[in-house]
């Protein structure tokens, strides 16, 4: 009986892996099905199983299945896909078993194993001598928050897995989740060890109900196979309510409470769930942990650039030919991760502008094509790294509308806490309609800048205090869809 490997992660699902599965299937194969492998444009992305081992081929419909199955050369055949290009660039550390795996069969857990054999102290060096630092968004180093929460005072201590991954554009909690949940939890496990936690939680999203279902179908294999000991982890699924991808919001969702941020200090890590020590990390930092404890601190931290260590699981979405997700070492230049990874636009025309870190990042210009991808030559351009997303716009794009999304976006999901992100965001968007409805008044420019400078300074979270990035960036680098000369950067 042929195997066939077909993914079930839901970017394959929406472009017909279900019915491609069941046209194998009923074609006399073994379906196996596993997570994507990342290459989204050649969705749904099969793999047949030979004598000289899997052979990909895609994007395959019910109709290619007979000519598959009858073997020879095909139209669709990519070989072997770990030798494809897109691949063979990359460096999987994160992601080296998301599409080639079954996800609900567990894999050694080497990492944890580890962990136990060298003590929690040495667990937290490690980390930290990685440089690993959270991958939500912040860039906060993990090891450091790991240390904090095992010398803080308190009856009893957890670890929150941030799982709420709101971000337009971005999709690689999910991927792991659907292709990969047993390392997610692995990681998490290894937290809690060094750290001194008997209970976890992942905090995931409502609308993810593929990755939800594979996360609680894989813990109640871990729970029943003996792997987690005497740890405890649960799923929380939130209602998805993009302020409650902000660790304090997400605390008050899991208490029960409506989602909003917490004033700080004091810190989660001091004062977090139900008041006591937590560790709050994104699907990435926790999923990375069960690497550098099996392959050493040392391996980890010679990737990347600078104090940004390590590799970035890279989404690219939107006006982009290749899209997908591609893990590499920092350090890459936002122009080869646009043309020579993602093929520049999928219509053809050319690039005007990236965002980059979601619907509150920074849109840059082909001109800054040339910075590095990192957080330290993001933050001096005015950008952020974020949770990875990149979003590709081609030059039919209208930069005063996507400032005004920004605006509109911060307004509908505020918490309503903070005067600045409630109500300041709503007088943005009016203001920019005034400009773009060509109303503007003498001004008008001038008091979006000064009310960008009080979101940024004045907001409890980064909802509000990240507004201003989009905003300013799109006035910044395209000031013609606002009607006025060119403005010199504040940071080069």
């Amino acid at each position: 009986m042929t195997r066939v490997y077909v993914p079930k992660d839901a970017a394959a699902l929406a472009v017909g892996a279900e019915a491609t599965a069941r046209a194998f299937a009923a074609a006399g194969c073994e379906v196996i099905r596993t997570g994507s492998r990342g290459l989204l444009w050649l969705e749904p992305l099969v793999e047949v199983e030979t004598a000289q081992g899997r052979r990909a081929y895609g994007p395959v419909t019910p109709a290619d299945v007979p000519a598959i199955l009858a073997g020879g050369d095909h139209s669709l055949a990519l070989g072997d896909i770990a030798a494809h290009p897109w691949l063979a660039g990359q460096h999987r550390i994160t992601f080296a078993r998301c599409g080639a795996v079954d996800p609900l069969i567990p894999q050694a857990f080497e990492g944890l194993a580890r962990a136990r054999e060298i003590g929690p102290d040495a667990v937290i060096e490690a980390v930290t001598a990685s440089g690993l630092r959270g991958r939500g968004g912040a860039g906060f180093p993990a090891g450091v928050k790991w240390r904090t929460v095992r010398e803080a005072p308190g009856e009893q201590r957890y670890v929150v897995c941030n799982a709420d991954e709101g971000d337009s554009g971005t999709f690689a909690d999910r991927m792991l989740m659907e292709g990969d949940p047993f390392l997610l939890i692995e990681g998490l496990a290894i937290c809690a060890y060094a750290v001194g936690a008997a209970k976890g939680y992942i905090y995931s999203r409502s609308e993810y109900p593929h990755a939800n279902a594979t996360m609680l179908a894989a813990l109640d294999v871990a729970r029943r196979e003996g792997l987690l000991g005497s740890l405890s982890i649960e799923l929380r699924i939130g209602a998805g309510a993009y302020v409650c991808g902000e660790e304090t919001a997400l605390l008050d969702s899991l208490e029960g409470k409506r989602g909003q941020v917490r004033a700080k200090p004091p810190l989660p890590a001091h004062h977090g769930l139900f008041g006591q020590p937590t560790v709050v990390n994104n699907v990435l930092t926790l999923a990375t942990a069960p690497w550098i404890l099996t392959h050493g601190a040392k391996a980890y931290a010679a990737l990347g650039s600078g104090r940004s260590q390590g590799t970035m699981p890279i989404q690219l979405a939107g006006n982009v030919a290749r899209p997908g997700l591609y893990e590499a070492p920092f350090g890459l230049t936002l122009g080869q991760i646009v043309h020579d990874i993602g093929g520049g636009t999928a219509s053809g025309r050319p690039v005007r502008a990236v965002q980059c870190g979601g619907p509150l990042g920074a849109y840059f210009p082909p001109t800054l094509f040339d910075t590095p991808y990192d957080y330290e030559a993001f933050a001096a351009r005015d950008g952020l790294i974020g949770h990875g997303g990149i979003v590709v716009f081609d030059d039919t794009v209208d930069m005063a509308a996507q400032a005004r999304f920004a605006f509109e976006f911060c307004a509908i999901e505020s918490c309503g806490k903070c005067t600045p992100c409630r109500i300041g965001s709503v007088r943005g968007a009016e203001i920019v309609d005034r400009i773009t409805s060509g109303g503007a008044v003498a001004g008008d420019l001038a008091l979006v800048e000064e009310l960008c400078e009080t979101l940024k300074f004045g907001s409890l979270c980064a909802l509000g205090g990240f507004t201003p990035y989009p905003v300013m960036s799109a006035i910044r680098h395209f000031p013609e869809d606002f009607g006025r000369r060119p403005i010199p950067a504040a940071t080069e």
